[in-house]
């Protein structure tokens, strides 16, 4: 019964981010943004639909139980949960799916993003680990862990180069390295 209603909740919060990223997207086409990556956009897409199926067909056709860790690994996911909040209401409007980028608009240094350029990249590799580790679905947790991080290593390096070349992200990163 946990494992429906976790999942359900964790639809429901996906479905309500795409909601989310709509609106922001509008507003910032608004504001003169425009879209890189949009090729690879739908495999990313895809790749997460196709996370959700693969983790309720291992669960269910392997009758899969919740995990002798479960208690650790959900507080680990709630604590993910949160951080992926922070993630959102840090970025506010500028928050999206799309790589959106608005040129000379100032990157949010604030949040998570005081401590690192991706935390919702990093939020999104945790949870693509620790919601199927909740379940003992294995195999999707190593598969989709390997696609997730082979899209990131397409993904990131397009993002930060858009964002290099049309706001002031070398000189934010830059002086963050230059002060550690």
């Amino acid at each position: 019964m946990i494992i429906y209603i976790i999942l359900i909740l964790v639809i429901l919060q996906r479905l309500t981010e795409v909601f989310i990223a709509k609106r922001n997207e509008k507003w910032m086409l608004s504001q003169g943004a425009y879209e890189v990556g949009s090729s690879h956009y739908p495999y990313m897409v895809s790749l997460h639909v196709g996370f959700f199926l693969f983790l309720i067909i291992e669960v269910f056709t392997n009758h899969k139980s919740l995990s002798p860790l479960f208690p650790v690994l959900f507080l680990l996911f709630i604590a993910v949960q949160a951080l992926r909040i922070w993630c959102i209401r840090s970025l506010g409007s500028f928050w999206n799916t799309k790589i959106l980028i608005l040129p000379d608009a100032k990157v949010v240094r604030k949040g998570p993003y005081t401590f690192m350029r991706h935390p919702n990249y990093a939020v999104v590799c945790l949870e693509i680990i620790l919601l199927p580790l909740m379940f003992q679905a294995y195999f999707t947790a190593f598969c989709f862990t390997l696609l997730n991080l082979t899209m990131l290593s397409v993904r990131i390096p397009i993002e930060e180069k858009a964002l290099r070349d049309a706001t002031n992200y070398n000189h934010v990163f830059q002086k963050k390295i230059s002060e550690s």
